[in-house]
């Protein structure tokens, strides 16, 4: 290998490495009264410093039914991935139709929504 190549490779290395330090998933986490508690710290030792976190907890006691969620979600979510573990129906729904028309993916395991965007893989 000649010293053009080699410069070239080292060149290329340093990119890559600046690129994956610049590249950290940003993960958006729901929760009500601790429920993702055991993902979340799942995420945090094991993803390290590959994932940026954030954890939004609602933790007040809640109506039955909810007629407005905007009291207890966000109205802007920048995240490349939210994760669902609301207890409450009506803020699992609307936090589906937020991250769908952001265009973020969002899993909320073992929730029925029917929401283009919103993965419902079972517990």
């Amino acid at each position: 290998m000649d010293y053009l190549e080699a410069a070239k490779g080292k060149l290329y290395r340093q990119k890559q490495e600046e690129h994956s330090t610049d590249l950290k998933q940003r993960i958006v986490v729901f929760q009500q009264n601790g429920s993702g508690h055991r993902k979340i710290h799942g995420i945090r030792q094991y993803g390290g410093d590959r994932v940026v976190l954030e954890v939004i907890s609602i933790d007040q006691p809640l109506p039955p039914v909810l007629d407005d969620s905007q009291d207890y979600l966000p109205k802007e979510i920048d995240s490349d991935l939210v994760l669902d573990f609301l207890k409450h129906p009506d803020l699992s729904h609307d936090l589906g139709m937020l991250c769908r028309n952001k265009g973020i993916p969002l899993v909320a395991s073992g929730k029925k929504l029917r929401i283009e965007g919103v993965l419902t893989p079972p517990t």
